[in-house]
């Protein structure tokens, strides 16, 4: 792969749907606790994401994509749908890489990006979680992201068993 990789918000140009449900369906079958169980059928991945770029659509989340060509390789989505008390908040969520594409700083950079999204939409703060076994706490932890608790046995892994959810956030 010699292709520059591009950052960019996701709608629905022509084949971002199967990009975006592709890249769900391998993270899932990784082991990626994102809200799904494996296996996951393509209509359940592709309806998530159709009701994820109506939502972006209407202005309530940003969704990033990394594209190395055609290709899709890493997404995080920026929640920016918040209760009339915290308009000053954002959620970070569905952090996800190819598992052939991990390790590249794709990640990082995706959520450097959703951060400056979120400034200039006037957020202060950021709040995320990610899962205890095989989450992502490392990233988020040298991001700056600051360690706030730990839910135990909070949902099920896509290959069965409970995990907890530790839970993050950061100033901007």
């Amino acid at each position: 792969m010699t292709d520059t990789v591009r950052i960019e918000p996701l709608g629905d140009a022509p084949g971002t749907l199967d990009a975006l449900s592709d890249l769900l369906i391998a993270t899932v079958a990784a082991g990626g606790s994102v809200s799904f169980m494996h296996p996951l059928a393509p209509t359940q991945a592709r309806a998530f994401w159709a009701g994820s770029l109506t939502a972006a659509a209407r202005g309530e989340r940003i969704v990033l994509g990394a594209w190395q060509g055609a290709r899709l390789l890493s997404t995080v989505t920026l929640i920016l749908d918040c209760p009339p008390n915290q308009p000053h908040r954002a959620e970070i969520a569905k952090m996800m890489t190819a598992p052939d594409a991990r390790g590249r700083g794709l990640a990082l950079t995706l959520l450097r990006e959703a951060e400056a999204l979120a400034r200039t939409h006037g957020r202060t703060l950021l709040v995320l979680d990610t899962a205890s076994e095989g989450g992502a706490s490392g990233l988020y932890e040298r991001a700056g992201y600051v360690f706030a608790g730990e839910i135990p046995d909070y949902a099920l892994k896509p290959h069965g068993g409970l995990t907890g959810t530790r839970l993050y956030y950061r100033r901007l």
